[in-house]
């Protein structure tokens, strides 16, 4: 058997896959979960939170040497297990062997966190904004700002692993980290999960106090009626409004539509008389005072044409003289 200085030897991918497979199927007889990182090609995160760990990671010139071999780990599913919790990470990545990684982050500093959220919470406006990475460009440059943003710097980052190399970080604990990008394109809120911050500290709460029940101003800052009249030109009254229930009581109540009925019955109406017509004279309506004399005649109302008219009808019809028989026989 080849000696490898205490090393074990490689194992091929296909291998690596069908072992943890195999592990897989005992931890769920077990009844434990595993969280794997599924096998991908192209880019190992394609959302702004994913994007954004891993460029903070590349960021840094202590883990060039190491990120490479963590790539191609993560990209042939070698992580099988990866589980995020407040300020610590806990992963299973099958090599030659099944190892246990354990990183430790530190919580974002309190100051840290209020400076980045009053720079921020003016410009976001929900957290389904928040989350799915919808912000703009200077809101995106302050979170992913070194030092100062919301992803950790080398100096916050603890790592574990029982493999054999002795380098802090071995290629276990990198394909690890680039599995936490991968794991924040589907769950971003991991991230202020593992920095022990609350994401709705950085959304918009201006319309919190739009229901009129906030600070009452200061009484130097109240202007007087009088002061306010004079500045307006107008009289202000300060008296009281009067109550609403008086004032509905003193109303007068309109009669109702029945009542209106039985008194327009009972009202008398003008009478108009009717002289007969005698000897062919016109008969004339004769009235009694009141409105209804001064009711204008309808029809023509032009005054030459009704003198003309009652001329007319005053004229008494020429008799003519009736003949008897016999003056009719005379006259044969």
């Amino acid at each position: 058997m080849a000696n490898y200085g205490g090393w074990k030897p490689y194992v091929p991918v296909a291998e690596r896959r069908k072992k943890a497979q195999q592990l897989a199927a005992r931890a769920t007889k077990a009844g434990k979960t595993l969280s794997p990182i599924a096998p991908y090609r192209g880019a190992i995160a394609k959302t702004f939170w994913g994007k954004a760990w891993c460029d903070n990671l590349e960021h840094y010139s202590d883990y060039d040497s190491r990120l490479p071999r963590g790539r191609t780990y993560v990209r042939n599913g070698s992580v099988i297990d990866l589980q995020i919790t407040k300020g610590k990470i806990h992963a299973q990545v099958m090599g030659s062997s099944l190892y246990e990684i354990t990183i430790e982050v530190a919580a974002c500093p309190e100051r840290q966190w209020r400076a980045l959220s009053a720079d921020c919470s003016s410009s976001i406006d929900s957290m389904v904004e928040l989350l799915l990475g919808k912000l703009s460009a200077a809101v995106m440059g302050r979170i992913c700002k070194p030092g100062t943003g919301l992803f950790p710097a080398p100096k916050d980052i603890r790592f574990g692993c029982n493999c054999l190399d002795w380098a802090v970080m071995c290629k276990h604990i990198a394909a690890v980290l680039y599995g936490i990008g991968a794991r924040l394109d589907q769950q971003p809120e991991l991230l202020f999960t593992l920095r022990g911050v609350d994401p709705s500290d950085l959304v918009n709460h201006t319309g919190a106090n739009l229901s009129g029940a906030g600070k009452v101003p200061a009484s130097g800052k109240l202007l007087d009626n009088a002061v306010l009249g004079d500045v307006f030109g107008i009289d202000i009254d300060t008296e009281p409004f009067a109550d609403a229930g008086t004032v509905r009581g003193n109303r007068t109540r309109k009669p109702s539509t029945s009542q209106a009925r039985k008194s327009a019955l009972t009202t008398p109406k003008p009478s108009v008389t009717v002289k007969s017509a005698r000897k062919g004279k016109v008969a004339t309506p004769t009235a009694k005072s009141g409105p209804a004399a001064m009711k204008k005649p309808r029809g023509n109302t032009d005054p030459g044409t009704s003198k003309t008219n009652r001329s007319v009808a005053s004229q008494k019809p020429v008799a003519r003289p009736r003949t008897t028989s016999k003056s009719a026989k005379r006259r044969g």
